[in-house]
């Protein structure tokens, strides 16, 4: 379900304006060698979550470093909060996943964000309290004291994203969040990044996996060749307006013949097929992982617990404290035990009237909730010394 559903409306303040934007890349004698983007217009406003799409090569990644003041533009306008993506002051506001995680090989999960809260001048609290809370997240709470450069890539992109939110930015832009991650991953960054936007964080996605952008953005736009080819609503993008979907519980034989006479009735040409609505894999996946996680441990990375308590803030809704995999490894269309598969009828549009007055409500039965596993509370790590075994790290050189 896209995150228009889910996410409260933009209050119209403009995060990222972008206007007549192009960059031209030129090669050692000064000659025009490539135009990554061109001519490109958009808008990002406060509490969206934004996706940018595109085959390899399309600009996406060109239009980001733009954003982020890495690459000046040939021609057009960027302002990020207002000012220039250069502007010092506006940076410290952004956080940023690249599409490849640049970290210290050397220094452990922890140390790794002590690293990068200190760039941010958060104090040793601060920075002590939101690595413990960062780490038990994206599920390397029982890692922290391995070496990032022994991770899987995997367990790269979740201490990337985790280095990514140390500063509590405002926009958040992710470049492949999902990259090398197992489906649990993947659906609990999903789930942050919706948590980020109910708080009112600006998130911009650039991501290949058009299902994982489907779930979460609000709207996208879509590069071919520079060029953005196609903007708007996933809703407005996506809806197919010649169709109805009508979804039931069963039906008898005799109501359900009573349904498609009146359908056939009006309609002359086009479709009428009647069948049973299936889960995603995604969803089916998690309710698998979900039932093994009860009776065995993994020595890989583990489920995420919760969202931080400082990203969750004010916001914090009656659920956001569940674990991740917990609410979401029950499949959306997953239906109780005693109630039989429903019979979806995919049709060209009727008259609805006549269809509406064959749909009755039915009461939602409550799932029962599962109880998760407890795991042990990791003591926190002793980082007075950290700037001194960094120094040794790198030759005596800070």
């Amino acid at each position: 379900m896209p995150a228009a559903d889910s996410t409260p409306q933009s209050n119209g303040e403009v995060v990222v304006s972008v206007r007549g934007l192009t960059k031209v890349f030129k090669d050692f004698w000064n000659r025009p060698k490539a135009r990554a983007v061109d001519g490109v217009d958009f808008e990002v406003r406060k509490g969206e979550i934004f996706g940018l799409l595109g085959p390899n090569g399309s600009g996406k990644s060109t239009t980001i470093k733009l954003l982020l003041g890495l690459l000046n533009p040939t021609k057009g306008h960027i302002e990020v909060f207002g000012h220039s993506p250069r502007h010092v002051q506006t940076k410290s506001r952004i956080g940023y996943l690249p599409e490849e995680s640049y970290l210290y090989r050397y220094l452990n999960s922890r140390e790794t964000l002590d690293f990068f809260g200190n760039l941010f001048h958060l104090d040793k609290k601060d920075r002590d309290n939101r690595a413990e809370q960062l780490l038990d997240m994206v599920g390397l709470g029982k890692t922290q004291t391995r070496a990032v450069g022994e991770f899987s890539k995997g367990m790269q992109r979740r201490i990337g994203l985790a280095q990514a939110l140390i500063n509590d930015p405002d926009l958040v832009i992710l470049d492949e969040p999902t990259a090398g991650l197992d489906p649990i991953g993947c659906r609990e960054v999903k789930d942050l990044i919706i948590a980020l936007a109910k708080r009112g964080k600006t998130v911009i996605l650039s991501s290949h996996l058009l299902s994982d952008v489907e779930d979460v953005c609000d709207r996208v736009v879509i590069y071919y060749g520079g060029k953005i080819r196609a903007d708007g609503t996933l809703k407005d993008l996506l809806a197919t307006p010649d169709t109805l979907r009508i979804t039931t519980p069963v039906l008898s034989r005799e109501t359900l013949e009573k349904v498609l006479a009146i359908i056939r009735h009006d309609i002359t040409t086009g479709e009428v097929r009647v069948d049973n609505p299936t889960q995603n894999l995604e969803s089916y996946f998690l309710d698998v992982v979900n039932k093994a996680r009860a009776a065995n441990e993994t020595s890989g990375a583990q489920s995420g617990a919760r969202v931080a308590e400082y990203l969750r803030g004010g916001a914090e809704t009656k659920s956001s404290g569940e674990k991740v995999l917990e609410k979401l490894s029950l499949p959306k269309t997953a239906l109780p035990a005693a109630v039989k598969p429903a019979t979806e009828i995919a049709t060209p549009k009727a008259d609805e009237g006549k269809l509406a007055a064959l749909a009755q409500p039915a009461a939602p039965t409550p799932q029962p909730e599962k109880s998760a596993p407890k795991t042990e509370a990791v003591k926190p790590m002793d980082l007075s010394k950290a700037d001194e075994r960094l120094s040794s790290l790198l030759g005596g050189k800070k």
